[in-house]
């Protein structure tokens, strides 16, 4: 928004002495000490914590206002606040009195001046860091941050995402598609387009509402944070100019509130193929997939346009088939995908307690139970999960009837999905969050789901057209939802990177193993195309 508090409040100098030592991302708060999400005022340079923290930044804007008793105290007032501030971490301005983000700047430019300030001495204590850590590693004195594998000690090389204000759901998808090799690494070799020349040139750029929507770039933005990544830099990354790109395009999202990790998923590849058909950057689309031999026109799904690498990894083709009860009339229609989303069968829905072993168990995976039309009658213990419930033969509801073409009327049907063609990297979203009359609740239900051979054979329309391993699965990343509602709690991801399983939760990321992951309350599942250990005698 457009603050009308920035000539009143911004009054200090960028190259004032008043500032802390050390990083700005790294001050402490003048009353609790504490390092979490410091804010620097804009009037006196004072260093307070954050609202989702202890709230001093506030209280100091409070304790601040001098009260309304007589006109001389009022223009005093209107002369000197203290309500504006900025994030030492991501930069960001925030107005107290407006009670909102501020996008504008005074006449003189302050307010960037006091963010490019702020940029060298974080940038200056993130060089000196770097130097510190090098002669750490020289001298071998590393323990907590190394590793044995094999033998030998290794780094820790997995950089976190700075939590921007209930962002983790962003940080948790970011995360996961940065664990997906082919994908990642196309954006990764994508070339660099610099959008500041001159004295600016080589510095971390912040998007304003002045330049418009013309230097916006997700395609550009997303590659750099993938860059970010996997760095070895044991400093978090920011990613507030992903983020603001993110409010510019999708409207959905803008705001600080908790959003649901699945529908930015969408949100997020959907433009990244939009975008990537238009061409970007002065490059062209057509021109960059040339460049990738790997994405061969066998291997692409076409969705809203020409094919992208979003569809070539991501896409995959069902066959709707809808049978009229009434004549026997079949309809196939063939819809492209780029992820399952799954019920979790109500059977399953039964609230559980912490110890997993206390109540039902439902499963992501079952036998092979399908012939071409015939559903085998087994046990519901057997038959209900969730591919099953995705893939089984149900009849329409009054709601639905089917437009039979032979009938000329709506008429009862039923409906069955096969999957036509799978993709490279096969997205499955259990639907954990459904709607009750007045809430939509969540399914806390754990589900089982394999680590390795995930095998999606009985649910292709042409199994015999496949080979024995082009249809099984291996994980590579798991999103959690941490909580009990979709606008609230904390998602988290889990990711296995050269062998070894990691945990991001924003800022912080950590070593796991296989048992942990697999006790996760999965709520978005990333599985990768198997592949055929070296000296197979597969061709």
């Amino acid at each position: 928004m457009e603050c009308p508090h920035l000539s009143s409040s911004v009054c200090i100098a960028p190259d004032s002495a008043k500032f802390p030592n050390g990083s700005p991302s790294s001050w402490c708060c003048s009353v609790c000490r504490s390092n979490k999400s410091p804010w620097v005022c804009l009037t006196c340079s004072s260093v307070h914590c954050g609202r989702y923290v202890n709230g001093h930044a506030k209280k100091h804007y409070e304790d601040a206002q001098v009260p309304l008793t007589n006109h001389k105290k009022s223009e005093k007032q209107d002369k000197v606040q203290h309500t504006v501030c900025m994030d030492c971490s991501s930069y960001s301005t925030y107005c107290y009195r407006c009670d909102d983000f501020v996008v504008n700047d005074t006449k003189l430019g302050l307010v960037q001046k006091v963010r490019e300030h702020l940029q060298n001495l974080e940038n200056s204590a993130f060089t000196a860091d770097r130097h510190k850590k090098r002669k750490l590693l020289e001298n071998s004195t590393l323990n907590s941050k190394l590793l044995k594998v094999n033998g030998s000690t290794t780094a820790i090389c997995a950089t976190g995402l700075r939590n921007l204000g209930n962002t983790c759901f962003m940080n948790a998808i970011l995360q996961s598609l940065s664990n997906i090799e082919q994908f990642c690494c196309y954006f990764k070799e994508l070339p660099a387009v610099e959008l500041r020349n001159g004295k600016t040139a080589g510095r971390r750029t912040y998007h304003t509402r002045s330049q418009g929507d013309n230097n916006v770039s997700l395609v550009e933005e997303f590659r750099k944070t993938l860059c970010a990544l996997w760095q070895g830099s044991q400093t978090a990354f920011s990613p507030e100019s992903l983020f603001y790109v993110v409010w510019k395009i999708m409207p959905n999202f803008r705001g600080y509130q908790q959003q649901d990790a699945h529908e930015f998923m969408r949100y997020l590849l959907d433009h990244l193929h939009l975008e990537l058909q238009g061409g970007f950057n002065g490059v062209s689309r057509s021109a960059i997939l040339q460049e990738n031999s790997t994405l061969s026109a066998s291997n692409k799904c076409c969705i809203n346009g020409a094919s992208t690498v979003v569809t070539a990894i991501f896409g995959g083709i069902l066959q709707n088939e809808v049978n009229c009860l009434i004549c026997g009339t079949e309809s196939r229609k063939f819809d492209p995908f780029l992820d399952l989303s799954l019920d979790i069968p109500s059977q399953f829905r039964s609230k559980r307690s912490k110890n997993q072993e206390n109540g039902p168990v439902c499963s992501l995976r079952v036998h092979c139970l399908y012939k071409r039309h015939l559903v085998l009658m087994l046990p519901k213990s057997i038959c209900l999960d969730c591919l099953r419930s995705f893939t089984d033969l149900e009849e329409l509801d009054e709601t639905e009837l089917y437009m039979c073409h032979k009938c000329k009327k709506k008429q009862k049907s039923t409906k069955k999905f096969w999957i036509q063609k799978l993709p490279k990297v096969l997205c499955l979203h259990l639907k954990r969050f459904h709607w009750t009359a007045y809430l939509r609740n969540k399914v806390d239900t754990y589900v089982e789901f394999p680590l390795r051979g995930l095998d999606m054979k009985c649910y292709l329309l042409e199994p015999e057209n496949s080979g024995p391993e082009s249809c099984l699965y291996d994980l590579a990343a798991v999103v959690v939802h941490h909580g009990s509602g979709v606008g609230s709690g904390h998602y988290t991801a889990y990711a296995t990177h050269e062998g070894r399983w990691f945990h991001f939760n924003d800022s912080t990321v950590t070593l796991t193993d296989e048992e942990t992951v697999v006790k996760a309350k999965a709520y978005i599942l990333f599985y990768v195309e198997h592949q055929a250990k070296a000296g197979s005698d597969k061709l």
